[in-house]
Parts: C-alpha cells; structure tokens; sequence
C-alpha cells in the first residue's frame, strides 16, 4: 500500500512539533540532577531500542551516559557501580524481569528513579507495577514521552530528598528543644530545693528567736511576724514551683488508687491549716468500681483543692463547710469539692486555671496552684469546671476516665500492679 505524500509529512510534522514542545519543557523544568550529564542505566536486552531511546533524549535536548545491561548479574553490578540517576528498564528479558529488578533496586536501598520501557502491556499490570515502586511506564510505541517522564522522575526525587532534609532538620530541632526542657526542669526543681533547705533554717531561727524574746516589746515580736509572714510566702512560692516541675517531668504511673484513704490522708496532712478546725468536713464516697490512675497527679489534685477551701473558707459564716463526694464508675471517677467560702467573681472566675494569676492576696503562693491542677488532671485525659458566687462558695467538678490498660499505654506511661488490674 502506498502512503500518500502528505499523510508522511503530517506525521513527520507532528513529530518534529512534539519532539520540540519536549525539548522546551525539559529546559524548562531540568532538575538539579540535569546540570551534568545524566548517567541512564538502561536494562535492555536489544542494542536498536537503546538507539531509538537515546535518540529520543538528544531531540529532546538532554545531555547523558548511557549503560546498557540484560541480565540479572551485569545489572546488580552496575547498579552498585556505575551510579545511575535513574533506570529505564524493559520488561522481558532473557534471565529475568522487570519486577525483579525493580525489587533488586529497592531491597539493595536505592531509591533512584526506575521507569519501564517497555512493549504493549495491559493497564493492570501497569498500575500493579507502580504500586510496586515503579515512577512511571512508557510504551515503546510512544517515546516522545520519556524525557518528559524522566524530567518528572528526577524533580519528584529532588523533591523527597528536599522534604526529607527538612523533616531531619525539624526532628533534630525538636529533640534539642526537648534536652533544653528537660535541663530548664532540673534547673527550675534543683534550685526550688535547694532553697528550701536555708529558708527552712532561717524560719526555725525565727521562732526560736520569738521564743526567746518574749518578754521584750512587742516591737520585736511585730518585726518578728513579718520576717515570719514574708519566709512563709517565699516558700509557698517554692513549693508551688517544685510541684510544676514535678508534674511536667514526671511520667504518667498507672495504679489501682485507694481514693478513700487518698482524701484521708490529705484531709489529716492540713488539719492544722489556720482555720482548719474551723471547718466542717463531710467526705462521701462511692468506691464500688476499683479505679486505675496516677496516684501522684491523683493526691496532688485532691490536696490541693482542700487546701484551696480552707484558705479560702469565710470565717464569718456560722458553719464553714467542705464536702467531699467521690463516685467511681467502671470508666471514670467523679469528684466534687463544694465548700461555702468566699466565692470568686465573675470576672475573676474564667482565669482561676490560669498561670501566675490570683484572685486574691490572700493566697501566700505564686497562683500556680489551680493551674497545676488543670495541668495535672489534663496529663490524665480528665475534666475539670468550676461554679462560684461570691458570699456563697465554690464547687469544683471533676471526671478522670479510669486508666484500663488497653487504651492507656503510651510512650510515657509505665503500668504498676498490671496483676492486680487484671485481677482485682
């Protein structure tokens, strides 16, 4: 059959307009790789389809190395040798197959650019290929779309290398601001410790002094109280300070908790507060449910709310009262603190979680407590609200889920009693 003329020059035309709209593309868009020659590593098996390739490469404007290999042994060689920036490969071959090089490639640790080349294949065994690692398939039939395949290969590479770069930058960042905060805690912890000893000292001189002078004017004894007031404030400021930096280093311990006694002790440890005795305690507990927490972060919480009730409790009330009611669930605990203290205000009542804030002078410390309340109960995956009126008392309202051992264990978290928790 005879072509006529001006169907060859068509298609010679449509050639030569896409072989230039590749060439333009390329220089267009040439990945870091392309500023040198690009050493191909072709796994083909017929020296004329080489030809045709690089043919192909040179109308496209590209400037390469070339090394032609067709078995498993020669391939393997040069893959660890001859430093390819990428590999087009043809399906069948006399010793093995595409796929298997491409598995060759990926288990040996390269991650260069691996483009088939190949014959008529069906669109499954494409997509099943790229699935595989493969960065592209081009047809023998249609080769104007290899430098443009490569191109894409090669800028997609350059690509993961530049995000690979900034995520170890951003790891390596973050692993030193971790040091840095584990060094501040120690520092923060050490020195609130360490200056507690002294301050601890100078308070017992101050009232041995006290005892000593008390036949003296009572203008020692005023000078007296307050160098006594001020150590106190200083010290509640340390306190609270140790206890921040205890709750941020410390690493969440799950346990089976014994509420009762938790709030008992608790209760005991401050009945010698200013104005303790003064208060009515009520405790109510519901413990039918065993219940698995942090017992640290647990004791720390209900401390501190009692503590927070008995400085804040209003003397002039004819019976200043404190009730504790504790619930356990099979999934959390619930616990309300209610007292019928001074109350806080409106306005104050949204930041009393807040860092450093104080509704009052009242309190000797630095307004760390609530907020290392909140933190703590956080560490837990737990809730707390507060309800308040001034003249008519607080409420504080709080649901700690109950730590079970297959959703609690995380990176930080360390499992005591897991026999006991397993058989209660």
């Amino acid at each position: 059959m005879i072509i006529p003329s001006f169907t060859i020059a068509s298609i010679v035309a449509k050639r030569t307009v896409a072989t230039m709209e590749c060439k333009l593309w390329c220089c267009n868009n040439k990945p870091a790789q392309m500023n040198k020659d690009l050493r191909i590593l072709v796994l083909e098996d017929m020296e004329d389809d080489l030809e045709i390739i690089e043919y192909m490469l040179e109308k496209a404007g590209m400037q390469f190395k070339t090394k032609r290999v067709d078995t498993k042994e020669e391939f393997i060689t040069a893959l660890h040798q001859f430093n390819a920036d990428v590999i087009l490969s043809d399906h069948f071959l006399p010793t093995f197959n595409s796929l298997e090089a491409l598995s060759i490639t990926r288990q040996a640790g390269f991650q260069t650019p691996f483009i088939l080349v190949t014959g008529a294949i069906s669109e499954e065994f494409a997509v099943n290929t790229l699935k595989q690692g493969a960065d592209d398939y081009i047809l023998k039939s249609n080769l104007t779309r290899l430098p443009s395949a490569i191109v894409n290969a090669l800028k997609q590479r350059e690509a993961e290398a530049e995000k690979a770069k900034a995520n170890e930058a951003l790891r390596t960042q973050y692993e030193e601001l971790v040091k840095i905060n584990k060094e501040l805690d120690s520092f923060v912890y050490s020195v609130s410790h360490n200056l507690r000893s002294p301050l601890m000292s100078v308070l017992g001189l101050v009232n041995l002094a006290k005892s000593e002078d008390q036949n003296r004017d009572n203008f020692f004894n005023q000078y007296f109280k307050m160098m006594e007031t001020s150590i106190h404030k200083l010290d509640e400021t340390l306190k609270e300070i140790l206890d921040y930096s205890r709750n941020a280093r410390k690493e969440v311990n799950i346990e089976r908790v014994d509420i009762r006694k938790i709030v008992d002790d608790n209760l005991e440890r401050m009945q010698y507060m200013p104005g303790a005795q003064d208060i009515r305690k009520e405790v109510i507990i519901d413990d039918q449910f065993p219940f698995y927490t942090d017992r640290y972060r647990f004791s720390f919480v209900v401390n501190n709310l009692i503590s927070n009730a008995i400085k804040y409790h209003d003397p002039d009330k004819a019976e200043p009262f404190l009730q504790i009611t504790v619930l356990t669930k099979a999934d959390k605990a619930i616990l309300e603190f209610k007292d019928n203290g001074i109350g806080i205000s409106d306005k104050h009542l949204s930041r009393v979680f807040d860092m450093f804030f104080r509704a009052t002078q009242k309190n000797d410390g630095a307004g760390l407590g609530l907020y290392i309340v909140k933190e703590a109960i956080d560490k837990l995956n737990g809730q707390i609200q507060v309800v308040s009126k001034v003249g008519q008392g607080t409420t504080f309202s709080i649901e700690i889920p109950c730590s079970a051992l297959p959703t609690v264990m995380g990176e930080n978290t360390t499992i005591n009693q897991v026999e006991g928790h397993l058989h209660p």
